[in-house]
């Protein structure tokens, strides 16, 4: 009996020594473990914060994701209407253009009929005589005549020389039958004082307006259609009525030449209504 508590004595202590050992071991491999698993619930928590920080900023991307796709939609069409902006103010300057060249073209060809015109009238009538002037207004070509060529003081009758300038006029007239020609009368301030039918200015400038047309058709062939009698009185003076030698300037016969551009007036007025908003 005593051999066998001593070997039950022997046999639980070599028991304890071997689980103390083992249980050694285990604790270490346990606080290895603890350890391994302390670092991989940190590096986990880490990958937990960074994961919610990137899904974060996938939902702020996909959310300026889609304001970009939207923005460049909007683009999209905003490139496509200023495309067709621009295609249609292209179009529009393109239009103005040709108008404007239109316009151009009308005013040269006036310009040019005004130029040929004046150097047939120079060249026909003459510009050494200083009571002659032919001149261009505002597009329009007119020949002033000095009255004392024309008419006696206060008459309305044309003198005989008068007819020698005014058979020049009607050569150009006669060759240019798309012409017109406006026949002015003008006065200076002094009032008239004959007798008989004329009653003032007025009545003076015409007469001499209507004499030297029936000059013209009468005696030297210009078709009557051709012209326009006028008088303007004493209303348009060249200088001041305040001496012998401007008063007698501003009594004076004006021819003024019409050539029949109206299709060129036309065209520029059509064109200047287009463009109006």
């Amino acid at each position: 009996m005593k051999k066998i508590v001593i070997a039950l004595s022997v046999m639980a202590l070599l028991t304890s020594c071997v689980s103390k050992k083992k249980y050694t071991e285990l604790e270490a491999r346990n606080k290895e473990t603890q350890d391994l698993l302390n670092t991989a619930t940190v590096k986990l928590n880490t990958c937990l914060e960074e994961k919610a920080g990137l899904a974060a900023t996938a939902a702020t991307l996909k959310e300026q994701n889609q304001g970009l796709i939207s923005v460049s939609k909007d683009m999209t069409v905003l490139s496509t209407k200023g495309a067709q902006n621009i295609e249609k103010a292209l179009e529009s300057i393109k239009e103005k253009d040709l108008k404007i060249s239109r316009m151009q073209d009308a005013l040269t060809k006036k310009d040019s009929v005004t130029l040929a015109l004046v150097t047939s009238l120079k060249s026909s009538v003459g510009i050494s005589d200083p009571d002659i002037e032919i001149n261009v207004e505002k597009g329009v070509v007119f020949i002033s005549i000095a009255d004392k060529l024309l008419f006696k003081s206060g008459s309305y009758e044309v003198t005989d020389r008068a007819k020698m300038v005014l058979a020049k006029v009607a050569k150009v007239v006669n060759d240019k039958p798309d012409f017109e020609c406006m026949v002015e009368g003008h006065t200076d301030n002094v009032p008239y004082n004959g007798t008989g039918v004329l009653l003032d200015n007025w009545d003076l400038s015409v007469k001499r307006s209507t004499s030297i047309i029936r000059v013209l058709t009468n005696q030297l062939g210009v078709k009557p259609e051709q012209l326009i009698a006028a008088g303007r009185s004493s209303y348009i003076p060249l200088v001041a009525n305040d001496s012998a030698e401007n008063r007698s300037r501003n009594r004076r016969t004006r021819i003024v030449v019409l050539p029949k551009i109206d299709q060129f007036y036309e065209m520029i007025e059509k064109e200047m209504k287009k463009q109006r908003p």
